[in-house]
């Protein structure tokens, strides 16, 4: 059976807002750096909590940091030193969407996932 895609924005929203939380983990991909993108001869892959990433869009463009959550319902990704102040003072960690950065050093304790980026080399 063909799936009809839409173009319209408010369906692609809809499809994600309502997407299954197997197929959320798609929406998590972020851009690989050159050196990355060299190596592995691939533009992107999915964002895992210790990969290394570097942010390009908002007020912390430039802070590179570890990753330290992904959450997969929200579509968000946590990086270490990227914080907003509360009004009483502390530091709370600023979600950060995967499009806004590019990884720049996976995490590679995971020995299926360094053969699944390895598999196009």
């Amino acid at each position: 059976m063909v799936r009809i895609a839409s173009k319209q924005p408010r369906k692609q929203r809809k499809i994600r807002y309502n997407a299954a939380t197997h197929q959320r983990s798609r929406f998590l991909s972020a851009p690989l750096s050159r050196d990355l993108r060299e190596e592995y001869k691939r533009r992107r892959a999915r964002v895992v909590a210790g990969d290394t990433v570097l942010v390009l869009r908002g007020e912390h463009a430039g802070n590179e940091g570890v990753v330290d959550s992904v959450d997969t319902k929200k579509g968000m990704i946590e990086v270490h030193g990227v914080t907003v102040a509360k009004t009483d003072g502390t530091e709370v960690p600023r979600p950060v969407n995967p499009s806004n950065v590019v990884i720049t050093k996976f995490k590679t304790d995971d020995s299926r996932r360094v053969a699944k980026l390895e598999e196009r080399k």
